[in-house]
């Protein structure tokens, strides 16, 4: 019967696309399901992957392999696109000492897994420490480091390869409660107060180094200046101002940056205190007017600002001087639909969407200098993605040989390809490559990878599931899961409060970045109406998801390869 032949013939491309389709459908619909508010989100694709193995509802080796693969290229990559125009500024003054504590949290989650191993498990067993380099992955849920660590696992054990997702599977569940859970635990043990935290954040943002503002009334006496327009006296300058009103002729306008300055004119100059005194000598005199700015009174208006002008890329928010030269506030950046607090070391990416608030015609400004040309990004640029994942995977492949590694080590499909993407979201621009990706393409790509991945995995252990977790030694992987997750957050947690003097909204972050984990800065945000957290987890996040990568590959490499 052609119903039965869908089910039973595992070769058919009729009954993998059918499996494929069940397994992920299935998975999202009851990802959604929240308990406390917390939901498991996609990765419970792994878990519909699992029961599908389980009663024999599979495909062929080779088909699952190559699904598998293909599906964290794609993740990983767009991953990569997505951390990297932020991942070098993450070693800025300022965010240095936040990434050694993430990367402390992630060598102890490893000292902590191979503890486990040793006062839990038999160490004579062979699959024993790769199902815990499972256990870490789903202890500190990242599944990027658990598609390294399984590619790995490939090239060691040539035949039958540990199904370490078991173990991931085992520890994900509570890895989400754990580290939340050990967040609310630091707060008590450090005795912190959650208003004195927010009076503290608001006590550092009334003292703000931001350039002050300074305005002022000059008369055009440079005759340099005359028949010059706005743009090319700012240009020539070379110092943020913006120039609110214009007299000439007795009449007052608001000057566009064609506008053209003449003898005697006179101007209303905002810009930073510091550069007051330059502007003046290269403008002329100040005096007094009898007209005044009038942006004070005007009504303020928020407006969503797209950069496509590409002289724009790589600078930095801070040079810019948003508040105080043009008047306005930048008080979100979306970048690859991930939420950027807007800080002064922020540099600016063609894609980038700014929430800006200000009087009207300042607005309108930003938005010319910004470009806000939406149709210039209505065309995803498939081109870059692929060939970016062909140079990645090339890079990948390369062999080299570290002392005490039995075998040549590579990046692989995973590692190879995150460094590229890393780099071309960099500088990409730099090459003349369009780096900017749709939204929705990004999303929908990394989506797409991750399911692919992770239905793939999860089919793959179902056949061994119950004999592995159930029968074997599924409570000791999630007790030595959870144990992975909470003490390096407790630990490094108390001496990023007690000795760096971290407020505990940042150290929030910080432990959401660390751990990659979404719903633990969903937390961070619901506790904290400042911004401290989402600043803290975009500063380690892309230095966080580049070392569980890459530390998945050398422990399996170099541990499990003897």
């Amino acid at each position: 019967m052609w119903f039965f032949d869908l089910f039973t013939k595992t070769d058919s491309v009729a009954h993998i696309a059918l499996l494929f389709a069940i397994v992920i459908s299935v998975g999202i619909l009851l990802g959604k399901i929240k308990v406390y508010g917390i939901s498991l989100g996609v990765t419970f694709v792994l878990f519909a992957g699992i029961v599908a193995g389980h009663i024999g509802f599979t495909a062929p080796t080779n088909i699952l392999n190559f699904l598998q693969d293909f599906g964290l290229i794609l993740f990983v990559f767009c991953i990569g696109m997505q951390v990297g125009p932020g991942f070098f500024e993450s070693f800025r003054k300022g965010g240095i000492t936040l990434n050694l504590m993430s990367v402390s949290i992630v060598l102890l989650n490893i000292a902590v897994m191979f503890a486990c191993y040793v006062i839990f498990f038999d160490t004579h067993v062979a699959s024993n420490l790769p199902m815990m380099v499972g256990t870490l992955y789903g202890a500190v849920t990242n599944t990027p480091g658990l598609g390294a660590a399984n590619e790995a696992l490939e090239s060691v054990f040539k035949g039958n390869i540990p199904q370490i997702a078991s173990g991931y599977a085992c520890a994900y569940p509570l890895g989400v409660l754990g580290i939340i859970g050990a967040t609310i635990a630091l707060r008590f043990i450090t005795r912190v107060k959650i208003s004195d935290e927010e009076k503290i954040l608001e006590a550092e943002e009334a003292e703000n180094p931001h350039a002050k503002p300074h305005q002022m009334h000059l008369k055009v006496d440079n005759s340099y200046l005359a028949g010059r327009t706005l743009k090319q006296i700012s240009e020539f300058l070379n110092r943020d101002m913006i120039c609110s009103r214009l007299m000439h002729d007795g009449k007052v306008t608001i000057p566009s940056s064609k506008d053209v300055f003449e003898m005697g004119d006179e101007v209303l100059i905002v810009c930073a205190e510091a550069d007051a005194e330059a502007i003046q000598a290269f403008i002329g005199p100040e005096v007094e007017a009898p007209w005044t700015d009038e942006n004070a009174n005007l009504p303020l208006v928020s407006k969503r600002i797209v950069v496509t002008n590409s002289s724009m890329n790589g600078k930095m928010l801070g040079s810019i001087h948003f508040s105080s030269i043009y008047g306005v506030t930048v008080t979100r950046i979306s970048r690859l639909g991930m939420d950027v607090f807007a800080s002064r070391n922020y540099r600016f990416q063609v894609g980038d969407k700014l929430l800006v608030v200000g009087p009207e015609d300042n607005v309108n400004r930003i938005s010319e200098m910004m470009g806000n040309s939406v149709k210039r990004l209505d065309t995803p640029n498939i081109a870059t993605i692929f060939i970016g994942i062909v140079v990645g995977i090339l890079f990948g492949s390369i062999p080299f040989a570290i002392p005490g590694i039995p075998v040549p080590m590579k990046l692989g499909i995973a590692g190879g390809p995150l460094i590229i993407a890393i780099l071309i979201g960099r500088y990409g621009y730099r090459m003349k490559m369009t780096t900017y990706t749709t939204n929705s393409a990004n999303m929908m790509l990394r989506e797409v990878g991750l399911v692919l991945f992770l239905a793939s995995v999860g089919i793959k252990a179902g056949a061994g599931f119950w004999e592995t977790v159930i029968q074997g030694d599924g409570l000791k992987y999630v007790y030595t899961g959870f144990l992975i997750t909470i003490i390096p957050i407790l630990i490094i947690g108390t001496i990023a409060r007690l000795h760096f003097k971290f407020n505990y909204f940042t150290i929030m972050g910080m432990i959401a970045g660390t751990y990659t984990d979404p719903p633990a800065l969903a937390y961070a945000n619901s506790v904290c109406v400042k911004e401290a957290p989402a600043i803290s987890y975009s500063t380690v996040y892309p230095l966080s998801m580049f070392l569980r990568i890459l530390t998945a590959q050398i422990i399996v490499l170099f541990f499990c390869g003897g």
